[in-house]
C-alpha cells in the first residue's frame, strides 16, 4: 500500500446536521490522518469552478446553488489507500445503494444531497486539494521534540513568545 492524500468536503447538509466531529471521527478511526481542514462558504465562482467537470449535466445547477447553501468543511485526508478508504468510508453516491454503516447509508438523505464528497482517484486528488488548499494550509503529522525548550521555531523572522528565554 502507498501513502495518498485524497479530498474530502463535508458538505452543507452535514455541517447543518453538526456531523463534522462525527465524520471526522470515522476518518481517523480508519487510520486516515487529517492534514488540512478548513471550513468555507463557497461562492457561485467557486463552485461553479470546482464543480465544472459536471457543468453539461443537467443537475449542474441544483449542485451548484446546494453547494452554496451553507459552509462546507473541507480536509486533506492521508494515509494508506487514502483515497479508496475515504470513498470506502463514504459509500455509494446514491445513499439507497450505500452499504449500512457508510456515511452516506447512515446520513443522506437524497442522492442530491449526500453528506460528503470525495477525490476519485489521484490526479483529481491531485486537483482538488490544490484547488482547496494551493495557498498552504497543509500539515504535517509530525511531533517536536518536546524535550527541548522552546520549541524550535519555522519562522525566525517571528517574534519570540515573551515566556520564552531568548
Amino acid at each position: 500500500m502507498s501513502v495518498e492524500q485524497a479530498l474530502s468536503i463535508i458538505k452543507p447538509d452535514g455541517v447543518q446536521k453538526n456531523l463534522v466531529g462525527e465524520i471526522v471521527g470515522r476518518f481517523e478511526k480508519a487510520g486516515l490522518e487529517i492534514i488540512a481542514a478548513r471550513m468555507i462558504h463557497l461562492s457561485r465562482e467557486q463552485a461553479e469552478e470546482f464543480y465544472t467537470v459536471h457543468k453539461e449535466r443537467p443537475f449542474f445547477d441544483d449542485l451548484i446553488s446546494y453547494m452554496m447553501s451553507g459552509p462546507v468543511m473541507v480536509l486533506v485526508l492521508q494515509g494508506d489507500s487514502a483515497i479508496n478508504a475515504n470513498r470506502e468510508i463514504m459509500g455509494a453516491t446514491n445513499p439507497a445503494d450505500a452499504e449500512p454503516g457508510t456515511i452516506r447509508a447512515d446520513f443522506a438523505e437524497s442522492i442530491e444531497e449526500n453528506i460528503v464528497h470525495g477525490s476519485d482517484g489521484p490526479d483529481t486528488a491531485l486537483q482538488e486539494i490544490a484547488f482547496f488548499f494551493g495557498d498552504g494550509g497543509i500539515c504535517p503529522r509530525t511531533r517536536q521534540d518536546c524535550t527541548k525548550w522552546p520549541p524550535a521555531r519555522s519562522n525566525s523572522n517571528r517574534r519570540p513568545h515573551p515566556m520564552w528565554p531568548v
